[in-house]
């Protein structure tokens, strides 16, 4: 009876003491306050133990915003189609949505098919595929580019291609009469898939994949035409159609089109070029690169005659001398183009961002230069002052020896720049000056 009245006592008076604390806190009481037991009795009286009990942490989502509409849409529309099929399912009937898919017969009236059919998958293999990728490779080339870059990508790689798949369902139609040209479906993610490899090949050119434990290396820009040789390959199977095959054929050449000619980048402020480029003149993106090196010169030559034929046309703009310094790298000692990065990329970013900054201190350099001249020239000249006798335990705070560091900046007095010399900084000289 003794302990537990001596228990209570020392409960009541724990929330005497902390009643007033949590009120100004703004707590809620009571608190969990109990006595601490020990096997030896404590020593500056009566132990307590507070506990307040920490809210949960929501959990975060790191998927940017583009990307999380994109599997959002694409989650929607494929359970909304799966649900109509599995409703209107018969044993002698072939199910058709003109109204969400691409139906080149029916879906005339419905022009918004155009855009939402790529994000509608049939089974369950292919829309477990088109989440990893959309996933995987949007939210790398989201934050690569900017939301509304990849948001124009998306467009472009998503409607271009099933246009053109529509336009050669009905040319197909009026070679053979034949309707199954018409009434074919066209859907799926794969335009999108197959412009992410695109993608992929000009920012990481020179990364090589290796698969089966080292048994099979790949680089990137081989990627593609292996994803059409599948796709062609499950073409003869149930599982797709022949509009996949155009789909991927036509997602390939509509990406690269884009990004070879059209897509902004970031120019680079160590050259002479407009504040706005588009495009990539680099010779590792060009179309030969993603065939094989015997059939690569044919491709090459096929290829020159093409762009030839669209310049004529006034479709594709040339790119001029300035450009393809630039991809080439000529304006650097003993550099490539792939060593600055692909245009648009995190390290070309930097070094932007690097210049513009540098170019801002310069300005600032200069500027308390010419204040400080101006102050030296206008102020009376001060009497010679004789230096103080050294003393027997060595030289003042005054007169200490400063060392300055090599790769300090320094200052120099010039007839007709001023006190300071003008900064610069160039990372790739410097890095070429470290190697051996």
């Amino acid at each position: 009876m003794q302990k537990a009245k001596a228990r209570l006592t020392a409960d009541e008076v724990g929330q005497a003491y902390l009643r007033p604390v949590t009120k100004k806190c703004g707590l809620q009481f009571p608190v969990n306050v109990t006595k601490t037991l020990s096997p030896e009795p404590p020593r500056n009286g009566t132990e307590f133990n507070l506990e307040r009990p920490q809210p949960a942490m929501p959990p975060r989502i790191n998927i940017p915003p583009v990307t999380r509409i994109v599997l959002v849409v694409l989650g929607v529309q494929s359970v909304l189609s799966a649900a109509i099929r599995y409703r209107q399912w018969t044993a002698n009937s072939e199910i058709v949505i003109p109204y969400l898919n691409l139906v080149p017969q029916l879906s005339l009236v419905y022009p918004w098919t155009f855009l939402t059919t790529t994000f509608v998958e049939s089974n369950v293999f292919t829309l477990s595929i088109a989440f990893a990728t959309l996933y995987n490779g949007g939210r790398y080339l989201e934050r690569a580019w900017s939301s509304r870059e990849f948001a124009k990508f998306l467009l472009i790689a998503s409607l271009v291609p099933n246009t053109l798949c529509f336009g050669t369902s009905i040319l197909f139609f009026a070679l053979t009469r034949n309707e199954r040209w018409t009434l074919m479906t066209i859907a799926g993610t794969i335009p999108i898939q197959i412009s992410f490899l695109v993608a992929f090949s000009q920012l990481v050119p020179a990364h090589t994949v290796t698969l089966f434990r080292g048994l099979l290396s790949l680089r990137v820009p081989r990627f593609p035409l292996l994803y059409i040789g599948l796709v062609t390959l499950l073409c003869l199977t149930p599982m797709l159609t022949a509009a996949s095959f155009f789909l991927a054929v036509y997602g390939f050449l509509v990406s690269w089109t884009y990004l070879r000619f059209y897509k902004v980048a970031f120019p680079d402020l160590d050259t002479s070029q407009p504040s706005s480029l588009r495009g990539d003149a680099s010779e590792t993106f060009a179309i030969a690169e993603f065939f094989p090196g015997p059939v690569r010169p044919v491709v090459a030559a096929i290829s020159t005659h093409i762009f030839n034929a669209l310049v004529a046309m006034r479709l594709c703009v040339p790119f001029s001398q300035a450009d393809i310094s630039a991809a080439r790298g000529d304006h650097h000692r003993h550099h490539s183009f792939s060593s600055r990065g692909a245009p648009g990329s995190a390290r070309a970013e930097a070094e932007r961002r690097r210049a513009l900054a540098l170019r801002a201190l310069d300005q600032r350099l200069h500027a308390a230069t010419a204040n400080a001249a101006a102050r030296a020239q206008s102020a009376p000249v001060p009497p010679a002052v004789a230096p103080p006798a050294p003393s027997a335990t060595g030289p003042t705070v005054q007169t200490q020896p400063q060392v300055t560091p090599p790769n300090a900046m320094t200052a120099q007095a010039t007839g007709g720049t001023g006190l300071l010399g003008e900064t610069n900084y160039n990372p790739d000289v410097d890095a070429d000056n470290s190697r051996p």
